[in-house]
């Protein structure tokens, strides 16, 4: 409770914080289904109608409801976003801690893999990986969780080096502590805060890449919604109907400065050298 009263006594994280939980509950609302009108259900007479009472953001090129569309389409993104980060995430810190740990020649080949995979933009990689496996939701999961793996590797690599050079972990060896009880309670308990905010950032990121690859017709696939598909279905009805373009690159928009601003505030408060008074 003592971090959620320090983010939200943040600027940066009261607005972030705000953010991000309307995202989070529009995403289960959409996940579940709990939308004002059937997300796929089409009805010709009331197609391309603009915003009003009765379709708070008007209705597609099929007459769908593009607040009910647009509601699925934040839980399939956001659905993308946090399971391609929990890949990375967890992949990347394992990478981390056995090359800190093992020494020079696992480090050596670990992260040489990683820099290969780094010399790529993640877009392209993620681009590569599809073109071989094929588009869809979880193929769009995979992608992006193999492209952000190598940041939470060095993201943790780093500090695990310094780490095991400290007295309290000759003092765990001189005790007989074993390799996993080190490495899970004197380590892995010290990277909490930099994976925290690297893992916020991670989100702002898998957000847009999905949405990317979604508008380039690699990821979700009709007739679900994502908030990149409906962007791409857009593109040739912005004159026309150009709720259709804006609704789901405001939503893109401000998910993203959600997160960022809930990472920023998150690394004043846990990283001391980074704090500042806070309001």
């Amino acid at each position: 409770m003592r971090i959620v009263r320090a983010i939200f006594g943040h600027v940066s994280g009261r607005i972030g914080g705000v953010i991000v939980l309307i995202y989070i509950l529009l995403a289960i609302l959409g996940t579940l289904g709990v939308t004002p009108r059937d997300p796929l259900m089409q009805n010709r007479i009331d197609r391309l109608h603009a915003p009003s009472l009765t379709y708070w953001m008007g209705t597609d090129l099929f007459g769908r409801d593009v607040a009910s569309r647009l509601m699925h389409g934040i839980g399939e993104s956001f659905t993308v976003a946090f399971f391609s980060v929990a890949v990375a995430t967890l992949i990347g810190t394992l990478l981390g801690l056995t090359a800190a740990w093992s020494g020079k020649r696992w480090d050596g080949v670990i992260m040489r893999a990683m820099d290969v995979l780094l010399a790529f933009p993640a877009i392209l990689l993620a681009l590569l990986i599809i073109a071989i496996v094929g588009p869809g939701t979880w193929t769009s999961v995979a992608a992006i969780a193999i492209v952000y793996t190598p940041i939470f590797t060095r993201v943790v690599r780093g500090p695990t080096l310094s780490l095991k050079a400290r007295d309290f972990v000759d003092a765990a060896r001189t005790f007989g502590s074993s390799r996993s009880y080190i490495l899970t309670r004197h380590l892995l308990l010290n990277l909490v805060a930099p994976l925290t905010v690297q893992v916020t950032l991670a989100l702002a990121w898998s957000l847009l890449t999905e949405a990317g690859l979604s508008f380039l017709g690699l990821g979700t696939q009709p007739p679900a919604s994502s908030l990149g598909l409906m962007l791409s279905d857009s593109r040739n009805l912005m004159e026309t109907a150009p709720w259709l373009l804006i609704f789901p690159g405001v939503t893109i928009m401000i998910s993203i400065l959600g997160f960022n601003l809930l990472g920023d505030a998150l690394r004043d408060i846990l990283d001391p050298k980074m704090r500042r008074a806070t309001v």
